[in-house]
């Protein structure tokens, strides 16, 4: 009986040799690759896309308006929206934009192109109204200063706005 178990060990252990040799050709490569390879599309097609967190509260969207004019919005953990990049609709000319909100979820600041020449202007805010407008002049491309006081009445720093 003795004589029975060292061929068979022997097998055995040659076996093994040979299956870690294989194993280690054939699946380790497959365990090195950090992620399988995900499917790419020509393209995608949307109204909107959303990009949620962990717990699928929506961070970030790419989406249409009604009007049809694209933006992409980001929104902080509280769900407030308080970035926008975009274009405005084709009837405001295409012009693109950014927009800086409050955590009231108010423009508390706008950058965009204006005017035939598109000309930049930064529009800062406070509580949803103006209170100082800086740019080049949409016709004259002279640079600007407007400050604004809470009761609405403009002073020109310099510029015409």
């Amino acid at each position: 009986m003795k004589t029975g178990y060292i061929p068979v060990a022997l097998v055995g252990f040659v076996a093994g040799m040979f299956g870690s040799l294989v194993a280690g050709r054939l699946v380790a490569p497959a365990l090195a690759q950090p992620q399988a390879r995900l499917a790419v599309a020509a393209g995608v097609a949307a109204r909107r896309i959303m990009l949620v967190d962990a717990a699928g509260a929506t961070r970030a969207e790419l989406a249409m308006s009604p009007d049809g004019a694209p933006g992409l919005f980001f929104y902080d953990t509280h769900g407030i929206n308080r970035l926008v990049l975009g274009v405005y609709a084709p009837a405001e000319s295409e012009y693109p934009f950014v927009v800086l909100n409050d955590t009231g979820q108010r423009a508390a600041a706008i950058l965009r192109l204006y005017g035939a020449h598109e000309s930049p202007v930064l529009v800062l805010k406070h509580g949803g109204a103006d209170r100082s407008i800086y740019g080049l002049n949409a016709v004259t491309l002279e640079p600007f200063v407007v400050n604004i006081g809470t009761d609405g009445r403009r002073s020109p720093v310099f510029g015409q706005f």
